[in-house]
């Protein structure tokens, strides 16, 4: 435990959060794979919920309890390139550019290393991507982790894991300055709307499970956001590059912001497990779900 918190950067409060809610959740994992060759664990929250943190929590969980052979995914080391990217900004909306929101991963890629890991026989291995978003592009091979088979959980961690798309006539309204100004027609979020439809709903269907980390409001969010980015700049070399002030921030929770605020109010009601947090940023409570 002390090795993963200080490996995470962790305050001393997180051990009892863990013992408290993360080691029951996951000795519960057996039960929610029951008798599947293999469990597909989803893991839903807005950034700074700590998605990252209990995926890898559970990862060694499930390795030091059942001796279980583990692959983390998380749907950002899945991002178009940024060629790719700036082929869509030139094709079809310059909003595009930006990588997070749906339309901006490689699905297929992502529904092939899915299919992959389930197959995964005795000792055979596998590299799994990443994304490297200080040069915003895919990370070169030679650095990407290797996982043996047979795979026993998948974890498929990220903000919009298991997010539904909206209705169309709630695209109408702009929800921030962001679309009322460069997505002034509707566009964008159109695009992003119908690529959530049409490529990532079908891989989403395929979980066994979703976890959903809520924070308490979307000004929650974005406050640990610039606190995040705080204590970044404070860490950082004087000079140092590639931090954002509060109004870049500002425009940059501004991309997520539509589908965080619906996932706000509807992942509670379908995630099969809710961890609740308060404004601090501390577990509230993990309702588990009913396992017969």
């Amino acid at each position: 435990m002390s090795d993963f918190m200080s490996r995470h950067r962790l305050p001393p409060e997180f051990r009892d959060t863990a013992e408290q809610f993360y080691l029951p959740l996951a000795g519960r994992l057996p039960d929610l794979r029951n008798d599947k060759k293999q469990l597909l664990l989803g893991v839903n929250g807005a950034q700074g919920t700590g998605k990252s943190t209990l995926a890898d929590f559970l990862r060694i969980a499930a390795e030091s309890m059942f001796d279980w052979n583990v692959a983390v995914l998380s749907i950002d080391d899945f991002y178009c390139t940024k060629a790719e990217r700036l082929r869509l900004a030139r094709d079809v909306h310059p909003l595009l550019v930006t990588r997070g929101v749906p339309g901006t991963h490689d699905t297929d890629m992502l529904s092939r290393y899915l299919e992959r890991l389930k197959q995964l026989d005795n000792d055979e291995c596998i590299a799994l991507p990443r994304f490297d978003k200080a040069s915003d592009d895919r990370a070169d091979a030679s650095h990407w982790p290797v996982v043996t088979g047979p795979i026993d959980l998948v974890i498929l961690e990220g903000w919009c894991v298991g997010t539904k798309a909206q209705p169309d006539v709630d695209l109408g309204q702009p929800v921030n300055a962001l679309e009322r100004e460069d997505d002034a027609d509707g566009a964008w979020r159109r695009y992003v709307n119908n690529q959530l439809r049409a490529n990532y709903e079908p891989i989403f269907a395929q979980l066994d499970s979703l976890i959903f980390i809520g924070a308490p409001s979307f000004d929650a969010i974005l406050r640990w956001r610039v606190e995040q980015e705080e204590k970044l700049a404070d860490a950082a070399p004087l000079g140092s590059s590639g931090l954002m002030n509060r109004e870049e921030i500002v425009r940059f929770i501004q991309f997520y912001e539509r589908l965080t605020r619906a996932n706000l109010a509807t992942l509670p009601n379908r995630a099969d497990i809710v961890i609740k947090l308060d404004d601090t940023h501390s577990v509230l409570s993990c309702v588990f779900p009913t396992i017969r």
